[in-house]
């Protein structure tokens, strides 16, 4: 029998070998099986800060998790995408006995790598193959937060296969757990030989341009080769759109082919950078030092707009986003160790859909592209980004130089005014929300604070609509999923709805 115990404290100096000890106290046959279940901080006294967990533990091993049940005839299935959403969902749909061939328009992570390197270091954009498309989606680039606010069935079920590929096993636990971009590479890597081990297919630089329907349902996919341009027709009895947030264009064409969608709000904003010292110090005092660096995560309501922070990187860097040419988009990384020498976050703000100004389907779409374009101008017209120290962006005036912090956008960055490139009401928003958020943690609304713009692919401006078996309301065999279909928002919430179409799609065929 697993007994659990909850509220177990230890102070930031003990090793969690004292976990097992106490879980040897309790098992008089000894302990055959131990586990934490649950990790976090408790950090409200700075003089005294500790660790707090859930543990199970047993006299007895625990049996073998059993194998899911597989369909006997396996249906062709194309995974459009392989960011989280895609590639959970083929994770899922292998363990269900299909052999999907996952489309991905962007390269293997390696090749990616190169390719986003030239970017950052040279500005040399592949519209293709970006820190936004390619294997691994737009979190291979990132922090790797696996932390959500959703309660999906199948959250610890994305927490567990990320273990199985290569995650440290303490994303199984913590209560905010990260993989870090250095680690996602070889994970991803890891699911990838998985897959094709057991019949699936990846076909890279492989864009997703048209499908046919038959009686109302899907029946082909078009697919263009971006490097030689060669057009293939193939055939499909399902397609998973896992297309994430930025493919704007397949979002035209599945328009143009009868696909259902609808608008959506969304938000905008800049990244905010400080030195992580004085995040650290602000959060726990004079031991930061012996903990992990620190986050926060604030909401405002001082403003017209609710501002929110949003993919807090410790220790991380500015990343160039860009997908389309002409534009500059931001974004956040960290690695593993989480040990650079700024922190960054967006602050995003929410918009309306009245400041779009239009009932147009893509109007979201195209205010965001117009953003995009106006920080790459306020920057020189090169990809480098915009950037303004907070006491400046406050005051409505050019910065000339750089206080105590140095900006970490790995493109290069010109400044410039982002009270001209920010919408009024997300200008207005900031500068109240930002002392705000001073209140809240002592230093945020530093002078030097310095701003990056513009963040602005927060979420995909249009959804695929789909029905209660999650297929797309327009046309059967299509399931729209993930970020870019407007069902998710971040790397977990995304993986658990690749796991949840793929189990939808096992349910049909599962009797035939």
């Amino acid at each position: 029998m697993i007994k659990r115990l909850d509220n177990v404290k230890l102070n930031i100096f003990e090793k969690e070998s004292k976990l097992v000890d106490i879980a040897k106290n309790k098992c008089r046959g000894g302990v055959k099986y131990f586990r934490i279940l649950k990790k976090s901080l408790d950090a409200r006294d700075k003089n005294n800060i500790f660790w707090t967990y859930s543990i199970a533990f047993s006299d007895e091993k625990q049996p073998e998790k059993p194998e899911l049940d597989r369909v006997s005839k396996p249906r062709k299935i194309a995974v459009i995408g392989a960011g989280p959403a895609g590639l959970f969902c083929a994770l899922r749909l292998i363990e269900r006995g299909f052999r999907p061939i996952i489309i991905e328009r962007g390269e293997n992570v390696d090749d990616r790598k190169s390719t986003c390197g030239r970017f950052f270091c040279q500005r040399e954009l592949d519209i293709n193959s970006n820190v936004q498309f390619g294997e691994g989606g737009a979190g291979t680039f990132s922090d790797g937060k696996l932390n959500t606010q959703t309660h999906d069935g199948f959250n610890k079920d994305v927490l567990e296969l990320f273990y199985k590929f290569g995650a440290p096993e303490e994303v199984l636990y913590l209560n905010k757990p990260h993989i870090g971009s250095d680690k996602l590479s070889p994970i991803l890597k890891n699911m990838r030989v998985f897959i094709e081990a057991n019949g699936g297919k990846y076909l890279f630089n492989t864009q997703f341009i048209g499908l046919k329907q038959k009686d109302g349902a899907v029946s082909s996919i078009t697919l263009k080769n971006v490097k030689t341009c060669e057009e293939t027709e193939i055939c499909m009895d399902d397609a998973v759109l896992a297309l994430g947030h930025s493919a704007r264009d397949t979002f035209k064409m599945l328009k143009d082919n009868g696909v259902e969608m609808q608008r959506r709000e969304f938000a905008v904003g800049v990244r905010i950078e400080h030195l992580s010292d004085s995040i650290s110090f602000a959060q726990y005092g004079n031991n930061f030092k012996f903990l992990p660096t620190a986050d926060y995560k604030f909401v405002s309501h001082a403003g017209e707009r609710t501002v929110f922070t949003f993919c807090m990187c410790p220790g991380g860097v500015v990343v160039s986003s860009s997908s389309e040419e002409g534009g500059v988009v931001t974004n956040g990384m960290s690695e593993y160790a989480r040990d650079g020498v700024n922190s960054n976050s967006a602050l995003m703000v929410q918009l309306k859909f009245s400041d779009f100004c239009s009932d147009d389907l893509f109007a979201g779409m195209r205010y965001q592209q117009n953003l995009e374009r106006l920080a790459y101008e306020a920057g020189g017209n090169s990809y480098r980004a915009p950037v303004q120290l907070y006491k400046d962006f406050k005051s409505d005036k050019v910065s000339y130089k750089f206080g105590d912090v140095e900006p970490s956008y790995l493109a290069g960055v010109s400044f410039a005014n982002l009270n001209e490139v920010l919408p009024a009401v997300a200008v207005e928003s900031l500068k109240k929300a930002i002392p705000d958020f001073g209140k809240k943690l002592k230093g945020f609304d530093c002078p030097d604070a310095v701003l990056t713009g513009i963040e602005s692919r927060f979420t995909s401006p249009v959804r695929i609509l789909r029905d209660e078996n999650c297929e797309s309301i327009s046309v059967k065999g299509l399931y729209p999923c993930g970020e870019g279909s407007g069902y998710s928002g971040g790397i977990t919430s995304s993986a658990a709805d690749g796991l949840k179409i793929a189990e939808k799609i096992y349910e049909k065929y599962k009797n035939h």
